[in-house]
């Protein structure tokens, strides 16, 4: 039976073997002084899993302030763009396409991992959640509103972040405006109560984005820059939906059209919104309409929804997380029908090779053909 989810795919130039996207996922392995990630954990992990035709990585802090969750990676400095270097060398290796998500936290940090300083956001609101940190789960707290200074310096963080994620030979950068964090933070009026040109209006509220996107594609393809966006995140993260969140997210994607991107990544809801105001329960059905370019979608998908989401055009791509962790060769199982590995939650956030790079793979094609 023809798989849709198995034809190759061009990537605004890119060749993808197939429309597999591995999703990024913190996994909470780089468990070391510097940050780095390393050759016999990420290096593997990623490389088992190249038969996916697009890598996403983990999110990567874009600078020591962006951190919000333990042994995180980074690519702010020299030894982890060489560690980097070393890790897309074994997926290219491996004939992997890989792309690094850039990330920023912001108000879910927490000063255990900004030496005492209050994390930065839009607005000094605290989001009542909970950070991961050194000492397990803690509660935030307020943090700072970010002055002008502390925006132009995150920008700067950002295209820094971008050029070296190019330098460690990465095929492509993922901007993540998603899930809570720090883009999602100004695009929300929950977490959003600034009176100058970065609050109020739509179009305020998206202009941080908007010129962090406009500085990264000065220095890097921008053919090979992809965003990410959760429009009906709900109750995460201290995001909450209003009437304007919708409106928001069709203005950001309408005006992305305007670039050529590698793709828009969307995810479909984490959680049931059916009954909240204002949600919209089916995001890649409403958004694809509005948007020209290629467009990925993510969330709880398997194998058949997988091809019947691309057999109704309702997307480009089809993202895979935690099927992902557990069966390194995916793709391989879904070319020959075969069965998946249950994945272990212990796990996902642990350090070390269990859970990590010990899952079984059925098939040893995987490391010797791609698809």
């Amino acid at each position: 039976m023809k798989q849709p989810i198995l034809e190759p795919f061009d990537l605004n130039g890119l060749q993808l073997a197939n429309r597999v996207v591995m999703a990024p996922m913190t996994r909470s392995r780089a468990n070391n002084d510097n940050l780095i990630p390393t050759t016999d954990l990420h290096g593997k992990y990623y490389e088992q899993r190249a038969s996916a035709g697009l890598i996403i990585s983990e999110g990567v802090n874009v600078s020591p302030q962006g951190a919000g969750y333990i042994y995180v990676p980074g690519i702010y400095n020299e030894s982890q763009v060489e560690a980097w270097q070393k890790v897309t060398h074994q997926i290219h290796e491996a004939k992997g396409v890989f792309f690094m998500q850039l990330w920023h936290v912001g108000r879910i940090s927490h000063p255990d991992f900004l030496n005492g300083e209050k994390p930065l956001a839009p607005s000094a609101i605290n989001p009542n959640t909970q950070s991961f940190t050194p000492e397990g789960m803690k509660d935030t707290v307020t943090p700072k509103a970010m002055t002008l200074e502390d925006i132009e310096r995150t920008k700067n963080d950002f295209v820094q972040a971008a050029k070296n994620a190019f330098r460690a030979n990465c095929d492509g950068i993922e901007i993540h405006s998603s899930n809570g964090y720090l883009f999602q933070q100004f695009f929300n009026k929950c977490s959003n109560v600034r009176d100058d040109q970065y609050g109020g209006s739509i179009e305020n509220r998206a202009r941080f984005f908007f010129e962090v996107l406009d500085a990264v594609i000065r220095e890097v393809p921008e053919n090979q820059v992809g965003v990410r966006f959760n429009p009906s995140a709900h109750n995460i993260f201290g995001i909450e939906i209003d009437e304007e969140t919708i409106p928001t997210f069709e203005y950001i994607i309408k005006r992305l059209n305007n670039y050529n991107l590698a793709y828009v990544h969307l995810s479909e809801p984490f959680t049931d919104v059916s009954e909240v105001p204002y949600a919209v329960s089916n995001i890649a059905e409403h958004f694809r309409p509005l948007y020209q370019g290629n467009l990925m979608i993510n969330g709880g998908f398997d194998q058949q929804k997988g091809n019947e989401f691309l057999e109704k055009k309702l997307a480009d791509l089809i993202c895979y997380g935690k099927p992902f962790i557990s069966n390194p060769d995916l793709v391989e199982r879904f070319k020959e029908n075969l069965p998946s590995t249950d994945w272990d939650k212990e796990t996902f956030y642990t350090q070390g090779s269990l859970g990590y790079t010990d899952y079984p793979i059925v098939s040893k094609s995987h490391f010797l053909n791609k698809i």
